[in-house]
């Protein structure tokens, strides 16, 4: 059915609407299904409201009237009248009557209106209501700006009753599952218009049903899910996997499979018909357990009621122990819940079968349970709560109190022939009484019934109670009580027990005399920290929450029931210098202080005054600090403090701050988790004249890691108009690269935020930069330089920077690019040089070199080598170049040819053709040659004259046509280079050098 949102009002149809001269009429149709109430409330100005002749002064109620005058006796009545509406909605299976086409404009408009649709439907039947502009769930408290506000109740069939808060405009467009009867209730202000919404109507309780729910279940390893149906709401199953191996169960489902399993509920909402257990085995070893008690947040069904159960179990001659985290358990009976709807339960299995020890909640004194055997931790939480458990030695608050315990399975019997013991921690300088209160004594066949206490200081001494005895008064010191029972006549009453230990103050306190005349400058303060109200502290018998005592001084101390974690001690010391010329270097070291004390020292502070044009200059005794920043944190044990006025930073020693200097009054507070500990002074202190920044770090970077700087007071921001500045030291190899990584500026009211960057020894800046400018975060900078901040006077913001230096080696690439043209130019010098005297040689030995012709002996060339090998042998006779018509060497054995020559052409072989008519010995002679070599390849025309014989060169004079550098025009180009005539020579010069021959003088030959 479709509800128009536009006009609230079901069943009301405006006909006329008008003012009179008396007031205002309205026409109005309400049909039998819906009831309409017109009312004023008394304390409104009145106004009368009439239909056909009956009047009210206060109310109307309409129902199935037809074109109704209903008249005011105001012409305002939407101030004084507000509306009420009721409409019925029958549903069936499948749909929901009135139709939607009944429904009529709203003539309540301007009115306050309460609208409400109930909403019957038949069982085995969904409801479902659409809402197209969207729902928005709230709670009760929160109001809907722009609309009304909706409320949405349902009613099962038990009678609970289940409301939920909705705005228009929200995400969810749709109501799902909505079991038994529905009301809608709409709250509308004046002129606010209500949005429409559908009801559809579905069958479910046959499988499948339509509007069931489907999730996916995937357990812990060593988890069982256990769902279990808790109403009798009978048609509702639930089933495992899909079609077609789908299994349903009517009531109850077991998952032990860690695999992923799709779980299906036959109806929408089975949160409200099952609830879920989740259960682990642990079993413990001799000395460790394999799992923790700890559980996380589960993601296993969150909407339903869930108990959380942890199977325990050791050998059976042992015990298990569950301790709890701070601040303890408290004991509930075991039919209780606890406030927070996280309950805790204790089972033991015993011979006799389980039985509950126990049931707690957080927050109290039960820190420890020891369990025999075998036992069962359950948790409990309720639906939609989100799951904080704890961390799963019974102690006793401190002042007076009042504890109650009960023995297990109280209020019902205890085990037979069991024992229960419980440990009690007193607090020092308290004392304990025990008082039983309600308790039944069984009648034993066997043993007693006993209540044993075991003293700690008093280890072989056990005092044996019955019941009836009276019990431990006013005693000191921890202690356990153990209650045994006997084996009883079960036809009888059994054993019950509960009891309450009182604790309150025993009155000792801790006296201390403090004398601080031999310690000069040193005071002492102590101060409360806890928020326990029984600790007490006295100064000379004045009790207050800070004790001081001053320099020089005495006092006589008292603590009454103060833990060492409750109170403070700090103690100073002011080292003032007059003269910054004359005052000596000092070391903060921390003097030893009374033993009587009773609580360690916390911090110690070191107060330095200086004169105003004085310096104070703080150095490690190691050599260096280090500021505590993220990235480069000190060590939490030890730290130093340094102030001035404002806070400076965090140190520690080992770093890369080499020395401190501030112009100003300094505070340096050291603390340490143990003083006892530490060894040699904090720092090394020193006194100079004035600087000109507020502080001054020197600095050395280490190369293994970067190094970051900070603003003092960082992150919050340094002093107004103050300046500080870093001398970094760079090595001589090194440049350093700064990076402004966290820079934070802010808006100026006087003066400007500056940084700065300038090289040691140089006036010019290499990087400047203020708050309204914009620059480089990065910079390179190839030598010790100085860093320098400056903050202004800041209208809003603040100014701090985190700086970042990284030291790398230097590449001078000018150097290299130099030194690569060096070596060029050596080389190619080198190159140049052989080059000249290779070639000079070549020259010089052409130059010198000449033929030789010997009549008789052997033939050979003094520059030559001795041939290994024959000439067949070997390529010696193999020219690089030499002119083809002077190769006649394989033909000159052809006698034909040869005969056909002239006469001065038949000579003895030689290596080149030549003319030569002098005379030829009968055979040639043999010529060893060496083995082959690169240099013998090339062909040598000449012999040098000094390499040849001292005998006396003939004379052989050489024709212009015998001449190498002359060609005869006359040969044929062939192989023999025969000629095609037997006229004159004609000759081609084929060389540009001199025709005629050198003078060779008889002295050179």
């Amino acid at each position: 059915m479709r509800l128009c949102a536009s006009c609230a009002l079901l069943g009301l149809l405006l006909l006329t609407a008008f003012d009179s001269s008396e007031g205002r009429i309205m026409v109005v149709t309400v049909d039998p299904s819906t009831t309409l109430v017109v009312s004023r409330d008394p304390g409104e100005p009145e106004c009368d409201v009439c239909s056909a002749g009956d009047c009210s002064p206060t109310e109307k109620t309409l129902s199935g009237v037809e074109k109704l005058s209903l008249e005011f006796g105001c012409m305002k009545p939407q101030d004084v009248y507000s509306v009420k509406r009721e409409k019925k909605i029958e549903c069936t299976q499948s749909s929901c009557t009135p139709a939607p086409g009944e429904i009529d404009p709203d003539v309540f408009g301007d009115f306050e209106r309460f609208l409400t649709w109930d909403i019957s439907v038949p069982d085995r039947t969904v409801l479902t209501l659409d809402f197209p502009g969207g729902l928005e769930e709230v709670s009760e408290a929160d109001e809907c700006p722009d609309g009304p506000r909706y409320s949405v109740s349902t009613t099962n069939r038990e009678g609970k009753i289940k409301a939920t808060s909705y705005c228009k405009g929200g995400a969810a467009p749709r109501l799902l599952g909505l079991l038994g009867a529905t009301a809608v209730t709409a709250l509308c202000p004046r002129g606010v218009e209500v949005d429409s919404f559908t009801a559809k109507a579905a069958p479910r309780g046959e499988w499948p049903c339509p509007r069931g729910r489907i999730m996916s279940v995937l357990p812990d390893p060593n988890t069982v899910v256990i769902i279990q149906k808790v109403t009798g709401e009978a048609d509702c199953s639930v089933c495992i996997n899909k079609e077609p191996n789908q299994k349903c169960e009517p009531s109850h489902l077991r998952l032990e499979d860690p695999s992923n399993t799709t779980v299906e509920f036959t109806c929408p909402q089975p949160q409200e018909v099952f609830t879920v257990e989740i259960n682990r085995d642990i079993e413990c070893k001799d000395a460790s357990c394999p799992g923790n008690i700890v559980q996380a947040e589960s993601s296993l069904f969150p909407d339903f009621n869930r108990t959380f159960t942890w199977d325990l179990k050791v050998a059976s001659t042992r015990a298990f122990q569950l301790d709890f985290p701070e601040p303890g358990m408290r004991q509930i009976p075991n039919e209780d819940t606890c406030p927070d709807e996280h309950t805790y339960s204790i089972v033991a299995y015993l011979r006799t079968g389980p039985a509950t020890v126990c049931t707690f909640c957080k927050g109290g004194t039960v820190t420890a349970i020891a369990v025999l055997y075998k036992g069962r931790l359950y948790l409990q939480v309720p639906g939609n709560r989100k799951l904080e458990p704890v961390d799963i030695k019974l102690s006793l608050p401190r002042g007076a109190s009042d504890t109650h315990f009960i023995a297990a399975n109280y209020p019902d019997d205890f085990p037979d022939a069991n024992e229960m013991q419980w440990s009690f921690a007193v607090p020092g300088m308290h004392n304990y009484t025990v008082r039983f209160g309600d308790r039944t004594a069984p009648e034993c066949l066997r043993s007693e019934v006993e209540v044993e206490y075991h003293r700690e200081e008093k280890k072989k001494k056990v005092a044996k109670l019955t019941l009836e005895d009276p019990q431990p008064q006013h005693q000191q010191g921890n202690f356990n009580m153990v209650l045994r029972n006997c084996e009883t006549n079960r036809t009888l009453q059994g054993l019950t027990l509960s009891y309450k230990v009182s604790v309150m103050r025993s009155g000792h306190p801790v006296l201390c005399a403090v004398d601080l005349a031999g310690r000069q400058g040193v005071s002492l303060q102590v101060e409360k920290v806890g928020s326990d109200p029984y600790c007490e502290m006295s100064v000379d018998s004045r009790v207050g929450k800070k004790l001081n005592v001053a320099a020089g001084g005495k006092a006589s101390l008292s603590f009454l029931d103060c833990p060492n974690e409750d109170v403070r001690l700090t103690a100073s010391k002011v080292i003032e210098c007059l003269n910054v010329t004359s005052c000596p270097a000092t070391q903060l070291s921390v003097p030893t202080l009374d033993a009587c004390l009773p609580m360690p020292l916390h911090s110690f502070t070191w107060r330095l005054q200086v004169p105003r044009d004085g310096t104070v200059e703080l150095l490690s005794p190691t050599g260096s600090l280090r500021q505590s920043l993220p990235g480069q944190e000190c060590d939490p044990a030890v730290s130093l403090h340094v102030t001035d006025g404002l806070p400076v930073g965090d140190f520690c020693k080992t770093g890369m701050i080499q020395k401190v200097q501030l112009q100003a009054n300094v505070s340096v507070t050291a603390a340490a988790r143990d003083f006892s500990k530490t060894k040699g002074p904090f720092l090394n202190v020193s006194f100079s004249q004035e600087i000109s920044e507020d502080i001054i770090y020197h600095v050395s970077p280490e190369e293994s890691s970067p190094t970051r700087l900070a603003t003092p007071n960082w992150p919050l921001g340094m002093r107004h108009s103050s300046t500080v500045s870093w001398i970094v030291s760079v090595p001589s190899q090194y440049e350093a690269h700064v990076h402004f990584v966290n820079l934070s500026q802010p808006k100026c009211a006087d003066r400007h935020t500056a940084i700065k960057v300038m090289m040691l020894g140089e006036e010019e800046e290499m990087f400047s930069r203020r708050e309204d400018e914009e620059a480089e975060d990065k910079l390179m900078v190839p030598r010790s330089f100085y860093l320098n901040m400056s903050n202004c006077e800041p209208e809003e913001g603040h100014f701090g920077a985190v700086t970042n230096i990284v030291l790398q080696k230097k590449s001078n690439l000018l150097a290299i690019l130099l030194g690569l043209a060096g070596v060029l130019l050596l080389v190619l010098t080198v190159l140049g040089v052989v080059c000249f005297v290779t070639k000079k040689r070549k020259k010089d030995r052409l130059a010198k070199e000449a033929s030789i012709y010997i009549g008789k002996g052997n033939i050979f060339r003094p520059s030559d080598r001795h041939f290994s090998k024959a000439r067949s042998e070997n390529d010696s006779h193999v020219y690089d170049s030499i002119d083809e018509s002077m190769m006649y060497g394989h033909l000159l054995g052809d006698a034909s040819y040869a005969d056909s020559m002239p006469d001065h052409f038949n000579g003895g072989p030689v290596d080149s053709y030549q003319t030569f008519t002098g005379p030829t010995d009968s055979g040639l002679p043999v010529i060893k040659e060496p083995d082959h070599e690169p240099e013998l390849e090339r062909f040598q025309t000449f012999l040098d004259p000094a390499d040849s014989f001292s005998l006396a060169r003939p004379r052989t004079p050489i024709d212009r046509q015998d001449s190498l550098g002359f060609q005869d025009r006359r040969m044929l180009d062939n192989e023999l280079y025969t000629f095609k005539s037997t006229g004159d020579i004609n000759t081609i010069r084929l060389s540009a050098v001199d025709m005629q021959p050198p003078t060779i003088s008889e002295d050179s030959l």
